[in-house]
């Protein structure tokens, strides 16, 4: 369904929430026992399908996190792949029941369409690539460039910034999914290819010849990337937002997949007892069982894990921690106490 089409966005938008924000999301999710989480139409190291249809990346996982805290089951996931102009559409109508598409979090979002983000899982920041036979080397010699970019995103918006930032002109050569995008620049249609930073790594990943591509160091904006849901379930929004917090206490603490039963059983860490549910009561908080924490980190791992299993440096995207360290090592990831 492509409302957006019919109507004007913003009108669509508000109509649309306003017709689903009272949904008890919980209810409906253990009612029908799958999870409906809206992801990219394919990104590598974040959401892609293998040709069995077997979804991997970063925010595929955290879709799976989800499912295990409130189904007990990380595979009971539906994916709903979207471009990234019909994504915000199919979450305001219910189609989805969760947004975690790489999507970055700014006000209007979060104001005007109907919807609230749970967190960060990925900071990020927009940068540019090019074929490496033109010999650029920073950004500021796109001049005149045709750029190839992704329609319905932030990065439009931030490409114009930069251009009239640095009294440059550019033709922006739009598409609608990253595919399209990335085999247009790969064809030459356009001298540089832009999107998030992490994006790009992960599009130069699945190239035919990734050494012919070279990422620019500019980095053009501020992208924090994170799970979002509809306005007006606050018990669904919680259980999102605390789903990812006790992912990245978990790092915090030391407790992963492997070791995760060793610690219940023994750890005498205020902390961990509480995040595994052997002290306190704080599952009922959330409308879950106190067990809810520990099945994602049996199931999916700590934030930590699931960063290095998708996009760290031994995967083909190659990306170290930087900004999305913990906060004890110099980055950005923090969880709130869970007590």
């Amino acid at each position: 369904m492509q409302l957006w089409k019919a109507i004007p966005f913003a009108t669509a938008a508000i109509a649309l929430s306003a017709s689903v924000a009272t949904a008890d999301t919980l209810d409906d999710v253990k009612a029908r026992g799958t999870l409906k989480c809206i992801v990219t139409t394919g990104l590598a190291g974040f959401a892609v399908a293998d040709d069995t249809g077997k979804w991997t990346g970063l925010d595929a996982e955290f879709c799976r996190a989800v499912a295990s805290a409130v189904l007990g089951d990380p595979s009971k996931v539906e994916f709903i792949p979207t471009t990234a102009k019909e994504r915000f559409t199919v979450l305001q109508s219910g189609e989805g029941d969760m947004l975690a598409r790489n999507t970055t979090w700014t006000l209007s979002r979060d104001t005007q369409l109907g919807m609230n983000f749970a967190g960060v899982n990925f900071y990020d920041g927009q940068g540019f690539m090019v074929n490496s036979d033109l010999g650029i080397n920073s950004a500021l010699e796109l001049d005149g460039a045709t750029i190839c970019v992704q329609t319905g995103t932030t990065t439009e918006l931030n490409l114009a910034d930069f251009f009239r930032r640095n009294n440059m002109s550019y033709e922006s050569v739009v598409f609608e999914t990253n595919d399209e995008t990335r085999n247009a620049f790969e064809q030459g249609r356009c001298d540089a290819y832009t999107t998030d930073a992490s994006g790009l790594a992960a599009e130069r990943s699945v190239s035919a010849n990734p050494s012919a591509y070279v990422i620019l160091p500019e980095i053009i904006s501020k992208e924090p990337l994170g799970p979002a849901v509809r306005q007006g379930d606050d018990v669904w929004f919680n259980i999102v937002r605390w789903t990812l917090f006790a992912m990245i206490a978990a790092e915090e603490l030391g407790v992963t997949s492997a070791n995760v039963d060793d610690m219940k059983a023994s750890s005498n860490n205020p902390s961990v007892k509480r995040l595994l549910g052997t002290e306190s009561d704080l599952g009922p908080m959330l409308k879950l069982d106190n067990e809810w924490a520990y099945r994602v980190i049996k199931d999916v791992g700590n934030y930590g894990e699931s960063f290095e299993r998708n996009v760290g440096v031994n995967t083909p995207l190659g990306l170290s921690r930087g900004v999305n360290a913990q906060w004890t090592d110099g980055g950005l990831m923090y969880a709130p106490p869970i007590r």
